[in-house]
């Protein structure tokens, strides 16, 4: 099997975009897409998130990075493994620079005490039942102080530290941070996943999740390989992403 590109090689640096995740997808259905790509701009005017929420962003001051993956190397693996994959390397950079209580909110948004810092939205690519492509769609805050008042608790690497930072910069040691977990997802699987479990959200500690209208309590335990979460001392045992929100007052 040919050697892949690493991750942020190319490196595609945008003025503004719609979405950089749409602009992967255009470069997989265009048939011009290479593992490794990254696709960087410094204003997305129609960001997305999980549940079809947008991802709302100031021009110039936040991360918007998304990056290609080609699932060849990665075969057995679920799906989720690209997803987990993401979040531990955004946990990671978010950690270089606030060294305490960086946490991954299953299943990969990165929270900063019970404040959310950046979010991932993976995009898959079948062709049939062939996984052709993986799009792992980063968003994180950076120098911005003021946010819309529609978003419940954000907070970005500024408000935290007191600093201001070259988003370009951090956006490409960002690819090489998920290098480094893309490496390890091949060699070592279960570390990986352990990895993600030792800064999971809330591990051990009692919280609210509401399933249709009902909101019940229950203990996070940890996260499978399938992306399934697993709690304690409530009806069932584990649930599926989107099958259930997170209560976080």
């Amino acid at each position: 099997m040919p050697a892949l590109n690493p991750i942020g090689q190319p490196f595609i640096e945008l003025l503004t975009v719609e979405s950089t995740n749409n602009y992967a997808m255009g470069l997989a259905r265009a048939a011009m897409a290479q593992h490794g790509t990254a696709v960087f701009s410094h204003e997305q005017t129609k960001g997305k998130g999980q549940r079809m929420k947008e991802w709302v962003s100031s021009k110039r001051l936040n991360l918007a990075l998304s990056v290609m993956v080609a699932p060849t190397q990665l075969r057995g693996l679920p799906q989720f493994s690209v997803s987990r994959m993401a979040a531990i390397a955004v946990q990671e950079l978010v950690s270089n620079y606030v060294k305490n209580d960086v946490t991954i909110k299953w299943p990969n948004d990165i929270y900063w005490r019970d404040r959310k810092a950046a979010g991932i939205l993976i995009e898959n690519n079948m062709r049939g039942n062939s996984w052709q492509w993986a799009v792992a769609g980063m968003g994180v805050n950076i120098n911005q102080t003021t946010f819309n008042s529609s978003l419940t608790n954000p907070v970005s690497l500024k408000q935290i530290t007191g600093k201001t930072y070259d988003v370009a910069a951090i956006a490409k040691t960002l690819c090489e941070c998920l290098q480094v977990r893309y490496e390890q997802l091949q060699q070592d699987r279960a570390s990986i996943l352990r990895d993600y479990n030792a800064v999971l959200y809330k591990k051990g500690e009692v919280v609210r999740l509401k399933k249709s209208n009902a909101v019940f309590s229950c203990i996070i335990k940890e996260v499978n390989a399938f992306g399934q979460l697993q709690i304690e001392d409530a009806p069932f045992t584990e649930v599926e992403f989107g099958e259930v929100e997170w209560v976080i007052r």
